[in-house]
């Protein structure tokens, strides 16, 4: 059996606040993105699990303490689970990117193990283990309330995205660290979302808090977003998650294309993929 385990951007990513356990309490407008790993996985008849990685990024992935190993554990744990299995997964997703490749590949196994069983409270028990995005890959669009609360989009609408990663690697915690203004917390808007050019303004309206704190340790990550954001086509440019990866949003798929192609010539060097809202 082959799985999609597809990544997923931040349109937005606002600060809050920061709690007494020390995680930031963060709100987001995510959607999930056509780029994915593929995790090929059978049935193990020895009572062990062989987790393997190949493709462009799996160098930078850990063979032990990884997502995968870590919920196949959790999962015999709480006896949701007996088997054990021998998978394979192809990296697509770049890592230490915002892409949330690891939480995806935990969250799409989880739904093919559990099929319908999988509910809010094991998703929280689950979350506490490979990261707090795991909850993001069970909604296709949606609003990120707090920690523990997602507000679905019921009206989804088609963009296109070029993105660049420049290969620089962002560790999630450090650049959480270095964020000093919180942003106050949002009374999310459904009605936004009706109509596509609300939403975009929306969208224009509201950033990555993130973005200035890897912009100053990173220059490059602003001169690509500037670039980025001068292509014909380009709604807005930005930064998903705590970085590195860049983005810019088209409503276009030829001009989409046509920014790729010419900034991919300008940066050889660097990774691209066109993708698309799921």
């Amino acid at each position: 059996m082959v799985i999609k385990s597809f990544s997923k951007i931040n349109l937005t990513l606002k600060v809050n606040y920061k709690s007494s356990n020390g995680l930031h309490q963060i709100q987001s407008l995510y959607s999930l993105i056509d780029l994915f790993d593929k995790i090929k996985i059978k049935e193990n008849k020895k009572n062990i699990d062989n987790i393997s990685f190949k493709g462009p990024f799996s160098r930078l992935v850990k063979k032990k303490n990884n997502s995968i190993y870590n919920i196949l554990i959790k999962l015999r744990q709480l006896k949701l689970i007996s088997s054990y299995y021998s998978i394979t997964v192809t990296k697509n997703i770049p890592v230490f990117a915002g892409l949330g490749g690891g939480s995806s590949n935990a969250a799409f196994l989880l739904k093919f193990l559990l099929k319908n069983r999988v509910n809010s409270r094991l998703i929280n028990i689950l979350a506490n283990i490979v990261g707090s995005d795991l909850k993001l890959f069970f909604k296709k669009q949606g609003f990120l309330k707090d920690l523990n609360e997602i507000i679905e989009l019921k009206k989804k609408h088609k963009f296109y995205f070029v993105l660049i990663h420049s290969k620089i690697k962002c560790s999630t915690q450090t650049v959480y660290s270095k964020v000093k203004k919180f942003t106050k917390k949002e009374k999310f808007n459904k009605n936004i979302t009706n109509s596509k050019n609300i939403f975009l303004n929306y969208l224009l309206n509201n950033g990555n808090d993130l973005q200035l704190v890897v912009e100053k340790k990173y220059p490059l990550i602003k001169k690509l977003l500037s670039e980025i954001k001068n292509e014909k086509g380009c709604c807005l440019s930005r930064m998903t998650g705590s970085g590195s990866v860049c983005y810019g949003l088209f409503k276009s798929k030829i001009l989409a294309k046509k920014a790729l192609n010419k900034l991919k010539l300008k940066y050889p060097k660097f990774w691209f993929s066109l993708a698309k809202t799921v």
